[in-house]
């Protein structure tokens, strides 16, 4: 799939890295299905503490092409749910990830701006026209990164370790026997080839694809979308409140979330569009979905060109403008949706699979995601290996 013609938009960023492509091996010690932060960040880290172990990453389809690459690149500092037992010094950890990984991400955490229509701080730098008089509230620890980089450079620091990663691989089912087996279709030098694949262990890292697979059908996916102006200028920086470059989201509603790039283009986020009800059906129906081969629903059929995620896209442009005088006549480039996965009390799922000890699941950040699932990803690489526990969030 072309990302010029990717039906959820085209983010402000590119992944400039393609993995060798190599056809799939009989069997691998450790198998991770999911080729995102979680995903690549687990492959590094299984590698650099047991060399001599086999490491395989499935990608359905190209690296940044789901979550990973389509995220507003905001770092935050805990789950969606808050600090979480074990979980540590989250930003800490991804900073030292990254540097230990040697990835080049633009990191910079200069705190966040939590914003709120009451109770501001004094003198807030921002003041918006936003459903009341949007403004500052407090200042929490937190910053941004480039999602492209960040995925470049922990496939790069995966495969320099000597994990294999494989695009254009998708796992059709997973076969919970002793050892685990997977049936995967592969599209290699121009043709489609099916590959049985024995794996001693193996991780789930999809997100909000494949819930059948990994027991997630009470999660619920939605596109959330962002928008990118054009470069702005320190003037209108500075007459936004944006100066000091710090990242921002709302602490009520209506929502809304952006950061600044390099360029000094702005992206602004907000809404959140549910799956039309044809796809989440299935997510209501264990039975059919228990004898359906690939029962999830294929995100990449939902068009944020049309209907409601058409609509939702007017009216975020139209009230990016209306926030300030200084964006009246800003330049749309880029627009764009990504998947988000909602789960039970917003806190990550990371846990065995209920039919497989070998087998763990990674998934369901809510949308905080950027450092976490990296920082996540380095604690499953421990626990696949018996060198830590998983945590006791459920």
């Amino acid at each position: 799939m072309s990302l010029k013609t990717h039906p959820w938009g085209v983010p402000p960023w590119t992944v400039n890295f393609r993995p060798v492509a190599c056809p799939l091996p009989d069997q691998v010690d450790f198998a991770i299905v999911g080729g995102g932060f979680s995903g690549l960040s687990a492959a590094a880290w299984l590698r650099r503490y047991a060399p001599t172990r086999s490491v395989l990453v499935l990608e359905s389809v190209a690296l940044g092409e789901g979550a990973s690459g389509r995220t507003g690149g905001l770092a935050l500092a805990d789950t969606a749910a808050g600090p979480l037992p074990g979980l540590g010094h989250v930003l800490v950890g991804y900073k030292k990830i990254l540097r230990t990984l040697r990835v080049d991400s633009h990191l910079a955490l200069p705190g966040v701006f939590e914003l709120g229509r009451a109770a501001p701080v004094k003198n807030s730098p921002i003041s918006w026209n936003d459903s009341g008089d949007l403004r500052v509230v407090r200042v929490v620890p937190g910053g941004a990164v480039d999602p492209g980089k960040v995925l470049a450079g922990l496939a790069r620091a995966a495969e320099r370790a000597g994990a294999q990663i494989a695009e254009h691989a998708q796992v059709h089912a997973l076969n919970f026997s002793n050892p685990p087996s997977l049936r995967v279709y592969q599209k290699y030098r121009g043709r489609i080839h099916k590959k049985k694949i024995c794996a001693g262990h193996v991780l789930l890292a999809t997100n909000a694809f494949s819930l059948e697979l990994a027991g997630l059908l009470g999660a619920a996916p939605k596109l959330t979308l962002a928008l990118a102006t054009a470069p702005l200028s320190r003037a209108q920086l500075k007459a936004i409140g944006l100066s000091s470059r710090r990242p921002f989201y709302t602490v009520d509603l209506p929502y809304l979330w952006g950061r600044l790039l390099a360029s000094n283009a702005v992206i602004f986020g907000s809404g959140l569009v549910p799956m039309p009800a044809s796809f989440t059906a299935l997510f209501r129906k264990p039975a059919e979905i228990k004898a359906h081969k690939n029962a999830s629903p294929n995100l990449y059929r939902f068009d944020v060109r049309k209907g409601e995620a058409a609509a939702r896209f007017r009216w975020l442009e139209a009230r990016v403008r209306n926030l300030h005088p200084a964006l009246h006549s800003v330049r749309i480039t880029h627009r764009w949706g990504g998947p988000i996965l909602f789960t039970e009390g917003m806190r990550p799922i990371f846990r065995r699979h209920p039919r497989s000890q070998d087998v763990i699941v990674l998934a369901g950040y809510n949308g905080h995601g950027v450092a976490l699932s990296v920082y996540l990803g380095k604690w499953a690489a421990e626990a696949l290996l018996a060198r830590r526990s998983l945590p006791l969030w459920h």
